[in-house]
């Protein structure tokens, strides 16, 4: 099988959210926000792997878009943990930049599948 950069990342990226969840309500008590997390940061890989196997363009585009909302979801999730020191700087940072590069290529992905959706023609 051939790689695919944006479902290898979005694995391992829902990977490293599952362990952070666990850490989060294993030894920080958290369950509210890290509940949110789970479910934001492991609904990018999930909906870029149903968008892989769309049933057309349109399709693929609005997958990827949502992929894109649940990626900015996450982002808030893992400032805010920071914020209210769940998580120190050390803690998120890595993870905060693996998210921002996820949002980058889900946005280098829809601009590219627009314009060809579009005949070249940005909406």
């Amino acid at each position: 099988m051939k790689d695919n950069v944006i479902l290898d990342k979005t694995m391992d990226f829902s990977v490293r959210i599952v362990k952070l969840y666990k850490y989060l309500c294993t030894e920080k008590n958290e369950y509210i926000m890290s509940k949110q997390l789970l479910r934001s940061g492991t609904s990018i890989g999930a909906n870029a792997h149903e968008a892989h196997n769309g049933q057309s363009d349109k399709d693929f585009l609005a997958k990827m878009y949502i992929a894109f909302k649940e990626a900015s979801e996450t982002e808030y999730w893992l400032k805010l943990l920071l914020k209210t020191e769940y998580l120190t700087i050390d803690q998120s940072e890595s993870i905060l930049e693996d998210c921002v590069e996820l949002k980058k290529i889900l946005t280098a992905i829809i601009k590219t599948l627009k314009s060809n959706v579009n005949g070249g023609k940005q909406k």
